[in-house]
């Protein structure tokens, strides 16, 4: 192992822009002059505009016409009922 990898090392998130001539120039106060270094470049890749979410009475109003629900408790507990029959089956 060398001796750079034993020691710690400062990682440095630093944002830069392509130059014209396709150069990059980075200033880090931190490093010292003469200093190797590791340089890993990520391009920021710019994504389509996702589309706008619905509004909550949007979502509802697009769902399927039809009962959603019981229409008295009688029902509903009946329906609870009836699933909870079917586990011991």
């Amino acid at each position: 192992m060398s001796p750079a990898s034993e020691a710690f090392q400062a990682a440095f998130h630093l944002t830069a822009r392509v130059q014209s001539g396709n150069r990059i120039e980075i200033t880090a106060p931190d490093l010292r002059e003469g200093q190797e270094v590791e340089d890993f470049l990520i391009p920021r890749v710019r994504t389509a505009t996702p589309a706008p979410r619905p509004t909550a009475i949007e979502f509802l109003d697009a769902l399927p016409p039809g009962p959603r629900s019981a229409e008295t408790w009688d029902e509903i507990d009946r329906q609870f009922q009836e699933g909870r029959d079917s586990w011991d089956r």
